[in-house]
């Protein structure tokens, strides 16, 4: 049994060694398993993908809005602050592509930067990530909370960000240049500071693959929101319900405000638990101001199958 377990254990070995390697991520094979609960489409790298549609929707969610879902469904740290926001009042969305960077050491950049060239990976590591950015996608990164030399991106960088996602970034480390940041319209960044420095001794260890941005463990493919208070990080199998019961919260408000204007209601109707009463008035305010519904009424409608009100 002995010989047979050395045996098993060459050939897993052997087997290693000969797969084809892209450096510095997991398996696709490994994302799909920790992303298991997401039952819809996917990137040929296994991330999530959410629909656009989805997502342009969720920048109208508000960041207590989502965290409420959040918590309701039992994911109480997704949430982190303590930013600086590039560009203020300017909100952002979209699917997380993540990084995590470590301080270096020779040997191990050295074999990382080899094996980066035979993978036909180019540059300094903290430009592989760009590399690999597609349409609607969150440069997320951690830097290990390093500002001097820990500047994951300038301005030139930027620009190839926000050309091949139209988005931005959130990084838990530094940037440099935001004036030059600033000029690239509809690029935004959520960072821990801003410093002159150039990047050094830091190296490329994970690439799409699970990182921590303070207390948040971020997966690839999550729902990134970022607003000015912080940025909060919805797994992708709850995007869905985070948009649509935001969004029903938000028409609850709209009618209630209509409600109390005209005097149709008590506030303590409104504010308690509905009435039936109450309830028939919000379908029929619904049916006369259909351009305020941002979802399609079918799904509105499934929604409130399930609401208690």
């Amino acid at each position: 049994m002995k010989k047979k377990n050395v045996i098993l254990g060459l050939l897993f070995v052997a087997g290693a060694l000969t797969a084809p390697v892209q450096a510095q991520t997991i398996p696709k094979e490994e994302l799909i398993f920790l992303t298991s609960e997401w039952k819809g489409e996917r990137f040929p790298d296994g991330r999530p993908r959410i629909p656009d549609e989805l997502v342009a929707r969720a920048k109208n969610v508000s960041i207590e809005e989502a965290w409420l879902v959040l918590r309701n469904e039992g994911y109480v740290s997704q949430f982190e602050g303590n930013f600086k926001v590039l560009n203020s009042g300017q909100p952002m969305a979209g699917r997380a592509y993540t990084a995590m960077f470590m301080p270096s050491r020779p040997d191990v950049e050295k074999n990382i930067k080899d094996r980066g060239k035979k993978d036909g990976r180019i540059g300094n590591t903290n430009s592989w990530p760009i590399d690999k950015l597609s349409k609607g996608d969150i440069y997320v990164a951690d830097g290990f909370g390093k500002i001097e030399a820990g500047t994951l991106i300038g301005d030139n960088l930027g620009n190839s960000i926000y050309a091949k996602s139209g988005n931005g970034v959130v990084f838990n480390s530094s940037a440099r240049d935001p004036e030059g940041l600033a000029r690239i319209k509809g690029f935004n960044a959520w960072v821990r500071e801003w410093d002159p420095t150039f990047l050094e001794n830091s190296v490329l260890m994970g690439l799409n693959t699970p990182i921590r941005i303070g207390k948040v463990m971020v997966l690839p493919g999550d729902l990134v929101l970022a607003r000015d208070e912080g940025v909060i990080f919805i797994p992708a199998h709850l995007a869905q319900k985070v948009v649509v019961t935001a969004e029903f919260l938000q028409l609850r408000d709209k009618f209630a405000f209509d409600m109390l204007r005209e005097q149709k209601f008590t506030p303590g109707e409104i504010d308690n638990q509905w009435t039936d009463k109450v309830k028939d008035a919000f379908l029929q305010w619904l049916d006369k101001h259909p351009n305020e519904i941002p979802m399609k009424r079918a799904e509105l409608d499934e929604y409130m199958k399930n609401r208690t009100w």
